[in-house]
């Protein structure tokens, strides 16, 4: 099994953990915060799991997940990266990170500006647009019927499937959504985003206001297929 790195140990960060250590794999956990704040997960998560500094988990990891608020996406170390899988699971919330004009203006988006600040890393998105309560609850084994699928955008073939084995390794399937340029179709507000793994009578916006996340949904690749169009339908209007 592999190590993952993980720069960012959060509700998005510790699920990833949990379920790659279920999984069989190596963890090397890290956060702004340093690594003696990560002591009760790494309690929790057992022998196959360590923290370390950002730099650290980023030379340990085979992959590596950046998840991290989008506004601190130039701490991210770029020498222990180099030539390594990146996993990035950023979001663009202007009201916690700030405005960033050039995706305000949908010149770019957020992996392709993980990727310019990490040239020569091969960056795959994934994970961004899954609640992380649902991430955590609907992972199924292969070939289970009720499997549910992640979409992956990235411009590495051979990375993308090395992320669609780690994927299927946590219990997921894959749907390629093409390049990293092709990451807004699934990226906050749009139809693929969070409200597909919702059940019907829960939504994003109730659980924002306390209500719970409910037991998810199983998203299969055509309905994920069909929210990613709505999605482009959508931005060519």
């Amino acid at each position: 099994m592999s190590t993952i790195g993980l720069i960012g140990s959060g509700l998005i960060g510790g699920t990833v953990a949990r379920l790659a250590v279920a999984a069989g794999h190596d963890v090397v956990l890290s956060n702004r915060r340093g690594p003696e704040t990560l002591t009760d997960l790494v309690a929790e998560l057992g022998p196959r799991a360590r923290a370390a500094t950002p730099a650290q988990a980023a030379q340990a990891g085979d992959i590596v997940v950046v998840t991290i608020p989008l506004h601190a996406y130039r701490t991210v170390p770029v020498e222990p990266l180099r030539g390594k899988i990146v996993i990035d699971t950023n979001n663009y919330y202007p009201e916690r990170d700030g405005r960033i004009p050039e995706l305000d203006a949908e010149t770019t988006t957020t992996s392709e500006l993980l990727q310019a600040h990490l040239p020569a890393s091969r960056i795959v998105k994934a994970m961004n647009n899954i609640y992380y309560v649902h991430l955590g609850r609907l992972a199924r084994p292969s070939g289970d019927p009720e499997r549910s699928v992640l979409v992956i955008a990235g411009d590495d073939e051979q990375a993308k499937q090395t992320v669609t084995a780690f994927l299927d390794s946590i219990g997921y399937d894959t749907l390629d959504a093409g390049p990293l340029a092709e990451g807004w179709r699934f990226q906050r507000d749009t139809a693929a985003y969070s409200r597909p793994y919702f059940g019907e009578s829960h939504s994003p916006a109730a659980t924002a206001e306390g209500a719970g996340p409910g037991p998810g949904r199983t998203v299969t690749a055509d309905a994920m297929r069909a929210a990613l169009a709505a999605a482009k339908r959508y931005r060519e209007m």
